[in-house]
């Protein structure tokens, strides 16, 4: 039977190989946020620099300033590097200032609703 080396545990299952590198976590929430990883503890909360968190409804995107940020270990879904030098997002994608993709969450969020209630009230049409 071979053991892992403690090089080994670094390179695998540690946050470690992501200190000082931006990332990208994806939130329990559905939140995105982006920022350089500073620090981590044994439960996988995390620290966050220069951290925003982006918003996408459809085409329009806006990244939304937090500054430093506190992440709890059991909020957090993905984690994934990202390339410093590459382009973040496709070209289709239109930034849009704070006020407007919050207009835009917010109708978003109007017209699942109104679709679950129209559900609910065609409930009685089930054919199965």
């Amino acid at each position: 039977m071979s053991w892992a080396s403690p090089e080994d545990i670094y390179t695998s299952t540690s946050l470690a190989s992501y200190l000082d590198k931006k990332l990208l976590v994806l939130l329990r929430d559905g939140r995105k946020l982006l920022g350089i990883l500073r620090s981590f503890d044994q439960f996988a909360n995390a620290v966050l620099e220069s951290a925003c968190e982006r918003a996408i409804v459809g085409d329009l995107y806006c990244d939304i300033p937090l500054g430093l940020y506190i992440i709890r270990g059991e909020n957090v879904v993905l984690i994934g590097e990202l390339e410093v030098d590459k382009e973040e997002l496709p070209p289709h994608m239109t930034c849009v200032s704070e006020a407007e993709i919050r207009r835009a969450q917010k109708a978003e969020r109007d017209a699942t609703d109104l679709k679950g209630s129209m559900r609910k009230r065609m409930e009685f049409l089930d054919m199965d």
